[in-house]
């Protein structure tokens, strides 16, 4: 299997400044006291496992990697020799990215914020369901599971792996993410979940943990799949829809787009 063959297409709204305050929240920091050397680390991290995943990255991706590689060298200079920065007016070269996080920060809890706000607006006139009839409270939505969670799961995924196999041995797998797709809807149960971990017991090469992780993703965009956690960094469960979440004709047709 070459992962090099296939091309991952993912509708990823977050953006750079969405990965670097995702960061800061992982590590439970203060936006002010970010350590340039410690997140510029784990974005490039984040950034190579995308290469790794073959996952189309936006050119804005990279200009933010070069701009942390850029402000992490001016950090490592004495305050004698830095550069001369025309519109600077503090020492510290963190402040113009802690700027642009605040600002980017206000923007999306405001946004978050009118979001709650319509919902509300909208319950107010919608028809009360019968009180002996109440749906089921839903699990958090895949909404809420953000790429860099995925991400980061992975990753954790992928390290464990390769603490515990041993690679002297050379395994012939030729396993496609179209196999690892077939596979996995054929261990779910419509309605039937797992946790993430779970799906990679019986990988046997990195490529396989790689082509499992693939094929998930693309359940997922095609609706078949939705991923569940109940707290920042907590477990991730993978659970596949229900014929009521999706028609019939819904997953045949989006099985078989998998195919062509």
């Amino acid at each position: 299997m070459e992962t090099s063959e296939y091309k991952v297409h993912l509708e990823i709204f977050e953006g750079p400044l969405d990965l670097l305050l995702y960061l800061i929240k992982k590590d439970e920091l203060d936006i002010h006291s970010i350590s340039i050397e410690r997140i510029t680390k784990q974005y490039l991290d984040y950034i190579n496992t995308f290469k790794l995943l073959n996952i189309d990255l936006a050119s804005e991706f990279i200009v933010m990697a070069a701009n942390l590689m850029y402000l992490k060298s001016r950090t490592l200079l004495p305050r004698t020799e830095q550069p001369p920065e025309e519109d600077a007016e503090e020492d510290d070269p963190r402040w113009e990215l802690i700027r642009q996080l605040i600002e980017y920060k206000k923007f999306k809890d405001a946004a978050g914020f009118l979001s709650i706000r319509e919902l509300e607006q909208q319950g107010r006139f919608a028809l009360q369901p019968d009180p002996g009839n109440k749906p089921p409270e839903e699990p958090a939505a895949l909404a809420e599971v953000s790429i860099f969670d995925l991400i980061r799961a992975f990753q954790n995924v992928l390290k464990r792996f390769e603490e515990s196999h041993d690679f002297g041995d050379i395994v012939d797998d030729r396993f496609t993410v179209s196999d690892k797709i077939e596979f996995l809807l054929s261990r779910f149960t419509p309605g039937e979940a797992l946790s993430f971990d779970a799906l990679f017991q019986t990988a046997t090469t990195k490529a396989e943990v790689i082509v499992t992780f693939l094929a998930v993703l693309e359940l997922m965009k095609l609706n078949q799949f939705v991923v569940r956690q109940d707290h920042l960094l907590g477990t991730i469960t993978v659970e596949r829809r229900t014929a009521v979440e999706m028609s019939h004709e819904e997953s045949e047709e989006a099985i078989r787009e998998l195919f062509v």
